[in-house]
């Protein structure tokens, strides 16, 4: 009997898989590390704000053409260092790494969750338009940049707030280079944690940004300004496939789109290896018994921090019973059936920045377009 995971292979490419950056680990003790790259000439400031990444106005309405490009907004290192200088007002600044090259490019990510909009748009477009200038000339290193930053850090960052368009990762990822989407999910998942955990879990004093951004400080001495580092929330994710190389699809309760159907996920319990959390959730969710499970690849999911592995696994069973709550529907599908499901409308696939839709693309034997 042909045995559906004989030719399982690891998958090559992952939509959010972090690509050639060199995070440079021994420099970020360094209390003067950010302050130094960012007097840089090759140096980009990125943004992000609520679990949002910048990108230059106007790209929001390119998401839904489906070969434009996006890219991350920037700023100018030394107008963010003069900036800082003045005050952060919550700003933090977050060392994500080296390029290595003809440049040496390194990247440093703010996260401007802090900092509330204000009237600086306004202000910003009249002083652009009494020097003649488009709105980004407000932005370069000129002189009037210089003097708004040195009279008024909060000032530079309500303007990047309401300079840029702000786009959730599901809508940037799949119109940019693997190399911002690898900075796009470093600093979200940096960002989130900050924003999520702001006391000490241990004592419940408050915290602040430590090690460039890669981990926070207790403030109370009593807890000996002890170190915390971020929190990564582990989870499963299986393409289950039957005798008949036939998927197993399901439907969730919390999915927004009544018929999105994708494959078994969850969080790994305590105590639990992965392949057995990829047993239970099929098995909780749908009823399957799952036998052999495969490794395939993973990838961060910044919602808000976890890391998604990906099997794919022999189902020992065929007769589904879903668990009602959690999954409300759930169907096995060949190849022709998923094509003609997807082309009549009547499920929709996984978004392309999933690892779910790779892994089903893995299964299907193409790219679903």
């Amino acid at each position: 009997m042909f045995a559906p995971l004989a030719l399982t292979q690891a998958l090559p490419y992952l939509p959010l898989a972090q690509g050639d950056i060199d995070y440079q680990v021994e420099r970020r003790a360094d209390p003067q590390l950010i302050e130094q790259v960012l007097q840089m000439p090759s140096t980009r400031v990125l943004l992000c704000r609520k679990g949002k990444v910048a990108v230059p106005f106007g790209q929001h309405n390119m998401a839904q053409l489906a070969s434009s490009r996006m890219r991350l907004a920037t700023l100018p290192g030394s107008y963010v260092a003069r900036a800082l200088e003045h005050g952060n007002n919550g700003v933090v600044a977050m060392y994500l790494g080296r390029y290595k090259g003809a440049h040496d490019e390194h990247a440093i990510a703010l996260d401007l969750t802090a900092v509330e909009e204000g009237e600086q748009l306004r202000r910003v477009e009249e002083r652009a338009a009494a020097a003649g200038h488009a709105v980004d000339a407000a932005f370069g290193d000129d002189v009037d940049a210089r003097e708004s930053a040195n009279s008024n850090a909060v000032d530079m960052f309500e303007q990047a707030v309401e300079r840029f368009d702000w786009v959730d990762l599901r809508m940037f990822a799949p119109h940019a280079s693997s190399r911002e989407i690898g900075q796009a999910v470093t600093m979200l998942s940096l960002a989130n944690w900050h924003d999520m955990q702001r006391h000490c879990p241990h004592c419940g004093a408050p915290t602040e940004p430590a090690m460039s951004g890669w981990a926070q400080r207790c403030t109370s001495e009593s807890d000996d300004h002890r170190i915390l580092f971020p929190r990564i929330e582990p989870a499963v994710i299986c393409t289950v496939v039957d005798a008949k190389d036939r998927l197993l699809l399901q439907h969730n309760h919390a999915w927004k789109h009544s018929n999105l159907f994708s494959v078994s996920a969850g969080f790994v319990e305590t105590g639990e290896n992965l392949e057995h959390a990829c047993r239970r959730e099929t098995m909780e969710e749908t009823g399957i018994r799952v036998g052999e499970v495969k490794y395939l690849g993973s990838q961060p999911w910044p919602f808000p921090f976890s890391l998604m592995m990906g099997f794919k696994a022999q189902a020992l069973s065929n007769d589904i019973h879903v668990d009602g709550d959690e999954t409300i529907a759930a169907r096995w599908v060949t190849r022709d059936e998923y094509t003609n499901l997807l082309v009549t409308g009547e499920i929709e696939a996984p978004g392309k920045a999933t690892i779910a839709r790779v892994m089903i693309e893995e299964w299907y034997g193409r790219e679903l377009d």
